[in-house]
């Protein structure tokens, strides 16, 4: 097992400005919203929120807004607002006033006044319209040329609108972008409908440390604690800050930072940990790192700033018209110069000719028929459980080539069970294994639980009258008297403590020795389980072809090499807390730049994780999964995508829903172009005007509508 060394380096403190007061481009701290790591102040989310992959924007739901633009998450929930709603009516108005406004003006006014009031009225109405309606999309365009991002759908949509404005054609530049706004609504739905709205981070670091003053033990900021001074940590504290056990015995819950189930003994001169829970035993910590360098301000550190490290997963729709809109500008410009120049007629019949191509070209049918394909995808995800954040992160899973697994949780139950039960020569294995459920029958610790419930899974019952004198030793184990006899229940340690000789086996998992009046009686094997049908996911993501499984876990190299080796993984790290998880991911995806220096030819990397010690490597992943039925809320909140039931071959089902998807996206992409490419070719010849362009799209739209909804027929 590979042993991974290096420090992370500790980010920047947090701005305690109010949000609404940090303006773009300052480096108030605020790397999580706009990116600006580094002075990329090219990355902020500002008139172009959907870039933010890691989903750093939505961070400021219910806070005010973004720190950089004041805009708020739910940019379609916006749109459907009073400025909307306002636009869709002005637009139905001004239409039926081009329409029918002769008869309408003709039976109050005439002549002249008329005239004037016909030619304008219908052109005010729509630009107004047209402004409420493509507002955002319009101040984006505008925002993204100054920043040298020109041939994204945005512009296309502003230069299609405009140029129809240029030719006459009021309603049509309205309808432009109304379609497009009602595209990205359907999917923006689709997101709000599978996104969870869990705000708590990561509640694991105490802001307070009890320290003895003057002989009396006082409550202080965190903050205020020096190293080297000595922390009371009492039964059921959080650790506020790392140190060294100077004094006392306990058991330790470390699972907020190695995502292991099963308590760590602790005793004088053993480290512990900040966001650890003391069990039932009083320590005094000397203290060795500051609040701000603790393990647990380190993860939430790394936590906030994972994810400006994220490559950005683009939109489909953005990538495509990349590559369409300077296209067909170029065209429409040739349109426009060529044929006079070559005497095939005049420069004001052919620039009229190119803007009515231009703003056929408009791809109206493509800018639904896309978000709507992702959000059919969306759709059958959430109905089978899977909560999708982003169209953009189901795309991101057709170019996943590696697979990187927490195990405890993920793999595993996160349950421990009584696995074996070994008796000393001479005596049966039931009375092990009922000696050992008597002296722990009134002990709360997950190995005694799980020692109890496998006696009474074997039909025993458990005589309190026969029980006594009971004395738990935190850290060690237990001292009971059953029946006349006295007996020992613990690890090796509490052995060692009393002189009982027994034998050393080196095993996966925890090992409970029994002894009774000082003789070694037997011993049990606790572990945890691996999940029915994680052997079926491993095997699927082979059959998928997915060239590395590897799994990182927060436990012993022994227990992760046992639960490699079942599952068939390609390699595991073993010990990793939340910080080296985040190293081990940059050292993949280090090794994955250095093979393939193309990020956009480079495969994706899939981290599948449930603890609040996965959020952030969950965050740092190219598309994060986690368990949402028992995970917690930091990596359900970190994660790009949701497993509600806890199933990791739901992994399965959402590669599979994610490749029907982007096939009916292209069926829909090449169905709509060879629509558009007859309307285009009619258009370029004077024959096709712009509203036969917006009624084809109409059908077109229509029919990929009906054929995103088969991304749902997918089995799992």
């Amino acid at each position: 097992m590979s042993n991974i060394r290096g420090s992370v380096a500790a980010a920047p403190e947090p701005d305690d400005r109010p949000v609404d007061e940090i303006e773009c481009g300052s480096d108030g701290g605020d790397d999580s919203c706009c990116a600006h790591a580094d002075g990329a102040e090219e990355d902020c989310c500002c008139g172009s929120h959907e870039e933010r992959a890691d989903g750093g924007h939505d961070d400021h739901a219910g806070a005010g807004g973004c720190a950089c633009c004041g805009g708020d998450a739910d940019d379609d929930e916006k749109m459907w607002g009073a400025p909307f709603i306002i636009g869709v009516v002005l637009f139905a108005a001004g239409f039926i006033f081009e329409n029918f406004g002769h008869s309408i003006v003709g039976a109050f006014t005439s002549g002249a006044a008329m005239e004037s009031l016909l030619r304008w009225g219908p052109a005010a109405v729509l630009l107004i319209s047209y402004l409420l309606i493509g507002r955002h999309v319009l101040t984006t365009a505008f925002k993204n040329i100054l920043r040298g991002r020109v041939f994204d759908e945005n512009f296309l949509m502003t230069i299609a609108s405009i140029g129809a404005f240029v030719i006459g054609e009021y309603p049509e530049a309205v309808a432009v972008m109304l379609f497009y706004e009602v595209g990205e609504y359907f999917q923006g739905r689709a997101v709000r409908h599978s996104r969870k709205s869990i705000s708590a981070l990561l509640d694991i670091r105490p802001d307070t440390a009890n320290i003895q003053v003057d002989g009396e033990i006082k409550e202080i900021a965190a903050e205020r604690v020096n190293v080297g001074d000595v922390i009371l940590i009492r039964p059921g504290d959080k650790v506020p800050l790392d140190g060294t056990v100077v004094s006392g015995n306990s058991s330790m819950d470390t699972k907020a930072l190695t995502g292991e189930s099963l308590p760590t003994d602790v005793g004088e001169g053993d480290t512990v940990l900040s966001g650890s829970i003391n069990g039932q035993g009083l320590l005094n910590v000397r203290v060795t790192k500051r609040f701000s360098e603790s393990t647990a301000s380190k993860i939430i550190d790394l936590v906030e700033h994972a994810g400006t490290k994220k490559a950005k997963t683009e939109n489909f729709i953005t990538v495509f018209a990349r590559y369409y809109t300077p296209a067909v500008v170029a065209i429409a410009a040739a349109l426009a110069i060529l044929p006079p120049i070559l005497g095939a007629g005049t420069f004001a019949d052919w620039v009229y000719r190119g803007l009515v191509f231009l703003v056929v070209s408009c791809p109206c049918a493509l800018v639904i028929s896309i978000p709507i394909s992702f959000f059919g995808g969306i759709g059958a995800s959430s109905a089978r459980g899977i909560l999708v954040k982003g169209g953009n992160y189901l795309e991101a899973l057709n170019r996943v080539d590696t697979v990187i697994f927490d195990k405890t949780g993920t793999l595993t139950a996160g349950a421990f069970r009584v696995t074996a039960v070994m008796a000393a020569e001479g005596v049966r294995e039931d009375r092990v294994l009922r000696i050992a459920a008597g002296a722990e029958s009134s002990s709360t610790h997950p190995i005694a639980v799980s020692i109890i419930e496998k006696f009474r899974e074997v039909g025993g019952e458990i005589d309190l009258d026969e029980i006594g004198d009971i004395v738990e030793k935190p850290g060690f184990g237990v001292r009971a008297r059953v029946k006349d006899d006295v007996v020992l229940v613990g690890n090796t340690r509490l052995m060692d403590e009393e002189d009982v000789s027994y034998p050393r086996i080196e095993t996966a998992g925890t090992m409970v020795c029994v002894a009774v009046n000082g003789q070694y009686t037997g011993m049990l094997l606790v572990a945890d389980e691996v999940k029915a049908d994680s052997r079926k996911t491993v095997d699927g993501l082979r059959r998928r072809g997915i060239g590395r499984v590897l799994m990182f876990t927060g436990d012993n190299a022994a227990t992760a090499a046992k639960i490699g080796a079942e599952l068939g993984l390609d390699d595991c790290e073993a010990g990793l807390l939340p910080h080296r998880k985040v190293e081990a991911l940059e050292r993949v995806l280090a090794e994955k730049a250095a093979a393939e220096p193309d990020e956009k030819k480079r495969g994706k990397t899939v981290f599948v994780g449930d603890g609040i010690n996965d959020a952030p490597v969950l965050a740092r992943a190219d598309v994060g999964f986690a368990m949402g039925g028992l995970g917690s809320d930091a990596a359900i909140e970190a994660a790009d995508i949701v497993i509600m039931n806890d199933e990791p071959s739901k992994i399965l089902t959402a590669l599979d829903i994610a490749k029907k998807t982007k096939k009916i996206v292209w069926e829909n992409i090449g169905f709509a172009l060879g629509i558009k490419a007859v309307v285009l070719a009619l258009a370029a010849v004077g024959i096709a005007n712009m509203w036969e362009a917006v009624f084809a799209d109409v059908g077109v739209a229509l029919l990929a509508t009906l054929n995103a909804l088969r991304a749902g027929r997918v089995d799992g």
